[in-house]
């Protein structure tokens, strides 16, 4: 069990609705469509769904960022996820890493082991506990990065979903190289938009975001010495 799943979930209710087209860039086709992800039996006909709340929040990280950035635009990559395409997306992880470090199949349980734990480094675990909801699953988390005016991805240093530490938000921090210092600076542009509406992003991920789930709840509460908050969206 990872830390943020002890946090307690007191579910509001709120709707999954759609992430308004017009307010923002996507990216279509969806990845995990394009692998075979099953959504045929989700709650939603697309993967670009979010609990009301948290959308209302992305049109103010939306406000945030144009003030600076009239002509830049969030890219949404991946936002509600059930939780069987969790499990497809973490078995397809663990295969890639298996056969890019040449393991001949089935995987013996000891090199399995060490594979799943890198893995769930980056993933959730599809757990079907109520309890314990991968943060996709419940309809408040999003993958997101920045888009220009020309609707090109901005280049953050590493991919979405890169399996490696360049993908931690402060990555490139403290490097002498400009390049590299452009990457972070990219990094906390985002970031600043969307922690100013209320987001919090996850520790491991430069492009994962939440509010109101889980994470978001126990992120919260390291920074905050007062009162505790709970979470207020489960698996939807």
């Amino acid at each position: 069990m990872k830390p943020y799943q002890q946090i307690a979930i007191d579910e509001c209710g709120e709707p999954l609705v759609p992430i308004p087209p017009e307010h923002f860039a996507f990216e279509t086709p969806h990845a995990y469509q394009k692998l075979g992800a099953p959504y045929q039996n989700s709650k939603a006909d697309s993967p670009f769904y979010l609990r009301q709340g948290v959308v209302d929040s992305l049109l103010s990280a939306k406000m945030q960022l144009q003030q600076n950035y009239p002509n830049w635009q969030i890219l949404i990559f991946d936002a509600y996820r059930p939780v069987e395409v969790q499990q497809f997306m973490v078995d397809y992880t663990f295969n890639q890493i298996a056969v890019a470090q040449g393991c001949e199949f089935p995987v013996s349980e000891d090199k399995r082991q060490v594979i799943i734990e890198h893995v769930y480094q980056f993933w959730a675990v599809p757990s079907m506990d109520l309890a314990t909801p991968p943060p996709h699953s419940t309809g408040a988390a999003l993958d997101v990065t920045l888009v220009d005016e020309n609707q090109r991805q901005i280049d953050m240093g590493s991919a979405i979903d890169e399996i490696s530490e360049r993908s931690y938000p402060d990555y490139y921090a403290n490097s002498d190289e400009p390049q590299k210092q452009e990457y972070h600076r990219r990094r906390q542009i985002l970031r600043e938009a969307m922690v100013a509406a209320g987001f919090q992003r996850h520790p491991n991920e430069w492009w994962h975001f939440s509010l109101g789930d889980q994470m978001w709840a126990w992120l919260t509460n390291q920074n905050n010495s007062g009162s505790q908050v709970v979470a207020r969206y489960g698996r939807y």
